[in-house]
């Protein structure tokens, strides 16, 4: 009919063209999407082990920093009831603070110890009998104090202290040697880190746990706590001062001989300034991808090349003890 407009479309091939143009732009799209996806899962990777790191390091620099605090003055001698050699009055160690040793909430005279590639305490790594320490991995003993809020608590260990003494006592009240108005309160910290094979929360990864001075039923007691999964090793070398001019002189393992008193080489006047410590810390779970074929050396010890599919980090750190200058 005259009065009708002839109707036009696409042809076969324009169509054709069209699809083809259209399959190769969603294409692009998925590629750039799954690029994004793998570069997400990565940064996010890297993040977590990253933060395990941070958060494990804060954590032991928090306690290595402050130790040798005992209140009003940081000189350990000076505490009353110490389990030291020569010390007139030494108090009895209370039961449940005994149990990784006698000297492990007592030994006020020497605010930092550890062992050197092995866990030395006589109680067990791990209570819950999931992990037990990790082979080659240090651990760190600090010893330091925070204030008490009043009412005091019966049961926890506690040292009143003065700008020139102290003393330790766990029943509540305050020695009657010291004047309330003159002295400070405060309680008694005691934090053991070491690196065990295995976690309570994710089984199988190893990770950073602490035992901690507490207090249970009315009385001291040492709890194990979880502190990062993820971390596999950890490393620690002492900076002494020998001479007493407040500088380091020289750098020790845990357990070196001159921190000995046993030992042939022990030095007395050796006084530990500085911490350095190198952590491992690994991904919980393997990656696609991933072959870790680092030479791992923290420290002393010669971890060598893992050589499997877990994401790694080692981070290290000189902590300075604000405590330790005469």
């Amino acid at each position: 009919m005259k009065g009708m407009r002839r109707q036009v479309g696409v042809t076969l091939v324009e169509l054709m063209v069209a699809l083809s143009i259209g399959s190769f732009l969603m294409i692009g799209a998925v590629q750039v999407y799954n690029q994004s996806r793998e570069a997400f899962v990565v940064n996010e990777s890297i993040a977590r082990v990253q933060e395990t790191a941070q958060f494990a390091m804060d954590t032991i620099e928090a306690d290595l920093r402050m130790a040798s605090n005992w209140g009003r003055q940081s000189r350990g001698f000076a505490i009353v009831g110490r389990s030291e050699t020569g010390d007139p009055n030494p108090l009895t160690a209370p039961t449940g603070a005994i149990a990784c040793g006698a000297l492990w909430a007592l030994d006020l005279g020497n605010p930092v110890t550890g062992d050197n590639n092995n866990y030395g305490l006589p109680c067990p790594e791990d209570p819950m009998g999931i992990g037990v320490a990790q082979p080659n991995s240090d651990t760190v003993t600090t010893r330091r104090t925070t204030v008490a809020v009043a009412p005091l608590q019966a049961g926890r260990l506690q040292i009143q202290s003065t700008r020139i003494q102290g003393e330790l006592f766990w029943d509540g009240n305050v020695p009657p040697a010291f004047d309330p108005l003159g002295s400070e309160t405060h309680n008694l910290l005691i934090n053991t880190y070491y690196v065990a094979d295995s976690s309570t929360l994710i089984p199988g990864v190893p990770t950073l746990r602490r035992k901690s001075l507490v207090v249970n039923g009315g009385a001291p007691s040492i709890d194990d706590q979880e502190v990062a999964p993820g971390v596999e090793n950890m490393q620690l070398q002492f900076g002494l001062d020998v001479d007493d001019d407040n500088t380091v002189d020289r750098y020790v393992n845990p357990g070196d001989p001159v921190l000995d008193p046993l030992a042939g080489g022990f030095l007395p006047g050796a006084k530990i300034m500085t911490v350095r410590i190198w952590l491992i810390v690994r991904g919980v779970s393997p990656e696609a991808g991933i072959v870790d074929q680092v030479n791992y050396a923290p420290g002393d010890v010669a971890l060598g090349v893992y050589n499997d599919a877990f994401r790694r980090m080692q981070v290290s750190k000189t902590i300075l003890l604000r405590n330790a200058r005469s």
